[in-house]
């Protein structure tokens, strides 16, 4: 089979819709796969990839199970309900999981071209679940009841575009199939279209904050002028998960994490937290790593009456009117440390934490809200306590502050130097 798009829906409930998009993708002259994830009652029409097929690609039914039911709609969903229990929102978990690992072994084989999927509150959350995890630039295209809403929970850092049904997903009528008919539209639009001419430039991630941005616009120019293509991502929870995605999708070569400060609000509780995985995505690629500890000194909290109760009496600085900073402790900087140094002591491949010993932002300087030696020394020597360091791994620190121009050369000098040893030992 080569290479189509696939359209995704539970077909006991929207198998009629989801056979119009397939019609309407073959006006277009888009091939494509239904694929069946329906967790209950039979599909309403036959599906190209039955629900078996996606369970059998998670290691949940054996093989042979599929080849003796692929033409049985009855018996597949026996087999589904037998699998995935009665509970709802647990087999759809379970399915949302299942779908993930057929959709990666099919594009790992070259057959994915795009994905559609219809889904109300549920089905979104199935669908767009083994979305993310499909490469950024894939098209991906998600018709959904609840696209009209907060759509952050669905799409978080990918690419996946939400189109509002505006009606439920219940039957074709007037305003569906124009909806439906847009949607098939669009995807065969982005399967057709001519690629753009890529980059060629490798492609570096920064990470940067408001206060970090003197020292990251410097090694942005530097980057430039030394040949890459610097993408710069603003360090907001999303910010960096965004750049991990794309070093996952192998559109990063290299990064310099330089602003950090998304580990100070999963560590503490703030608005912009990192999320647990944060760095494991830069670590798996063995790609050239530079770090640093930009802006690790604050926790974001929205609107200063936002602030959570227990935070109330702490050292606070309205940054403006939707953005509260609340400056860490030295036990809190410990946490963070202690955060860092655990995802750093698994990597296999070299790296390289400098410290800005003279402040990590533009508040923890001298005379400024946030400065405050005693928090910054506890994660400094928490660092180096916990960190195992070596000559592919190391912890080097420095006499600058962060927004230092010494602070941004050494930065690009230790970056060029990983580099110029990743490309001796390719």
């Amino acid at each position: 089979m080569s290479s189509q798009v696939y359209l995704i829906a539970t077909l006991d409930t929207k198998g009629q819709e989801l056979a119009y998009v397939q019609q309407c993708l073959q006006a277009a002259g888009v091939a494509s796969q239904m694929v069946d994830v329906g967790t209950a009652g039979p599909p309403q029409v036959t599906p190209d990839i039955p629900r078996n097929t996606v369970l059998a690609a998670a290691g949940l039914l054996p093989p042979d199970v599929v080849d003796s039911d692929a033409d049985d709609v009855d018996s597949d969903a026996a087999d589904t309900t037998a699998v995935l229990g009665h509970d709802r929102g647990s087999a759809i978990a379970t399915m949302a999981n299942a779908l993930t690992a057929f959709l990666l072994q099919e594009l790992a084989a070259g057959r994915v071209a795009g994905v559609l999927g219809l889904g109300g509150s549920g089905g979104t959350s199935l669908v767009t679940t083994a979305l993310r995890s499909l490469p950024i630039g894939l098209p991906k295209l998600m018709v959904s009841t609840v696209a009209s809403g907060n759509v952050a929970p669905y799409v978080d850092c990918s690419d996946i575009a939400m189109l509002y049904s505006v009606v439920d997903i219940a039957g074709l009528n007037a305003v569906s199939r124009r909806v439906l008919a847009n949607a098939a539209a669009a995807m065969a639009g982005m399967v057709q279209a001519q690629p753009p001419e890529m980059e060629s430039r490798p492609a570096v991630g920064l990470t940067m904050f408001g206060v970090t941005t003197p020292c990251v616009d410097r090694v942005r120019q530097a980057l430039t002028a030394l040949g890459y293509d610097p993408l710069v991502f603003h360090a907001t929870g999303s910010g960096g998960r965004a750049m991990e995605q794309l070093v996952a999708s192998g559109l990063i070569s290299a990064v310099l994490d330089i602003t950090t400060t998304e580990v100070a609000d999963e560590v503490v509780g703030g608005m912009f937290p990192s999320g647990p995985q944060r760095f494991d995505k830069l670590l798996a690629a063995r790609i050239p790593l530079v770090l640093s500890l930009g802006a690790v000194d604050m926790v974001n909290f929205g609107a200063r009456d936002t602030v959570p109760p227990q935070f109330q009496q702490r050292l606070l600085h309205v940054h403006n009117a939707q953005v509260t900073l609340m400056r860490t402790t030295p036990a809190e900087n410990r946490r963070i440390a202690a955060f860092i140094a655990d995802k750093l002591n698994r990597a296999t491949a070299p790296w390289r934490l400098l410290v800005p010993a003279g402040g990590v932002s533009l508040l923890d300087m001298p005379g400024q809200p946030f400065h405050d030696p005693e928090a910054d020394e506890a994660l400094f020597t928490e660092l180096q306590a916990r960190l195992q360091t070596s000559d592919h791994h190391q912890l080097i620190r420095l006499p600058y502050d962060i927004n230092a121009p010494e602070f941004s050369q050494a930065l690009v000098d230790h970056f060029c130097e990983l580099v110029a040893e990743a490309g001796k030992s390719d």
